[in-house]
């Protein structure tokens, strides 16, 4: 599992019809404080994140059956959203 923030919200009409229902979110993975370390990816949203927030995704496998469905063509699923985060015994992400 990784850390990352919402950093965007795609549209795509056309698609794999295994995806027609899916929200997909464009993610970037995240130090503990939060901020972007990576480049954005798109990851599948099964928990209902929005813009700005941080989340835990789940990357292969993993996120095909986060996903629900083994043979969906996802690499990447969004599946929580963290409210608070602690690192070496500090408080370094708090939701607003």
């Amino acid at each position: 599992m990784k850390i990352a923030k919402v950093v965007g919200v795609t549209v795509c009409t056309v698609k794999d019809p295994r995806l027609e229902a899916c929200k997909m979110l464009l993610v970037a993975d995240s130090d503990a404080a939060g901020q972007p370390t990576g480049e954005p990816y798109i990851a599948e949203d099964v928990v209902g994140a929005g813009p700005d927030e941080l989340v835990v995704v789940v990357q292969g496998s993993s996120a095909r059956v986060a996903s629900g469905d083994i043979n969906k063509p996802v690499d990447a699923v969004i599946v929580g959203i963290l409210d608070s985060l602690q690192y070496a015994g500090e408080t370094t992400f708090k939701k607003r």
